[in-house]
């Protein structure tokens, strides 16, 4: 039942969006509307660690990132970084927008509540998103109210419970005894080898690819993870090029750059020589 339930919604959601592409504007009405929250804790359930969640975030088949806070015409790379205090992690989702700029997109917190029991959810960055942007995994459990005996039948009610993830792969990962808080080693200029930076997606396209997440992660206004918000609290980055982030007040300072001749290859990661502030790869 809960299977063709979701694949009912997941069909509506992918009509709903293709109705309404002809009415489109291709500014988004905030600018994290081209990072799929609920894509990324998709992407963290198949991830086996940190370090791989942060790889597939950047995988263009993945369609969870559509950000171009820099407006060079490229997505940005995100890197992860996870802030660990005792047994509660953030895992911060940023883009470096220059060799100063930083700018964070959003946070996973991550807390353990018993001895095979974690809570986490996934919250934007208020310089990109409303305040209070959250969302969750979810699943549904169905009970049954009378019908029992005579003509009256069944009352059914779906109610929604919230998802215990520690048996998540990267879940087990980060709670592992030999687990060492992950830290990205990419900053600007320097990528993985692997990575290839494509355009930006047309708002409807790329919200007709990321839609059927929506299915089983759901917005809620209600922050459980406290601890895990506290601790990012006084650790945040904001980038002054990201001004505001509302449709027709954003503003994102444009830096100067140049397509690189040369690049220098160092272990697995890509270091662009331009000779000027503010040089990134490109295709």
């Amino acid at each position: 039942m809960n299977i063709m339930k979701q694949s009912i919604a997941i069909c509506f959601l992918l009509i709903s969006s293709l109705f309404s592409y002809g009415q489109e504007v291709n500014v988004p009405e905030n600018s994290g509307d081209n990072f799929s929250l609920e894509g990324a804790l998709a992407i963290l359930k198949k991830s086996n660690s940190v370090e791989e969640f942060e790889t597939l975030l950047n995988k263009e088949d993945n369609n969870v990132n559509n950000l171009d806070l820099n407006n060079d015409g490229d997505i940005d790379y995100i890197s992860v970084n996870d802030i660990q205090e005792g047994e509660t992690h953030v895992l911060v989702l940023s883009t470096f927008l220059s060799e100063t700029e930083k700018q964070d997109i959003a946070t996973i917190g991550i807390e353990k509540t018993g001895p095979e029991t974690v809570t986490l959810q996934i919250e934007g960055n208020t310089d990109l998103y409303p305040a209070n942007t959250i969302a969750e995994p979810f699943d549904t459990i169905e009970t049954s109210k009378g019908g029992k005996s005579g003509p009256n039948l069944p009352q059914i009610n779906v109610n929604n419970i919230i998802v215990n993830v520690w048996f998540w792969p990267s879940i087990r990962f980060i709670y592992g005894p030999r687990y060492v808080a992950f830290r990205s080693p990419y900053r600007w200029a320097t990528y993985p080898i692997w990575w290839k930076p494509w355009h930006p997606f047309r708002r409807s396209i790329f919200y007709s690819r990321c839609a059927p997440n929506s299915v089983f992660y759901r917005r809620t206004p209600a922050r459980t993870v406290i601890v895990a918000h506290n601790i990012y609290s006084t650790r945040r980055n904001r980038s002054t090029l990201v001004i505001r982030n509302r449709r027709g007040g954003t503003t994102i300072v444009r830096t100067n750059k140049i397509r690189p001749n040369n690049a220098i290859r160092s272990g697995n990661s890509i270091r662009v020589n331009t000779g000027v502030r503010g040089g990134r790869r490109r295709r």
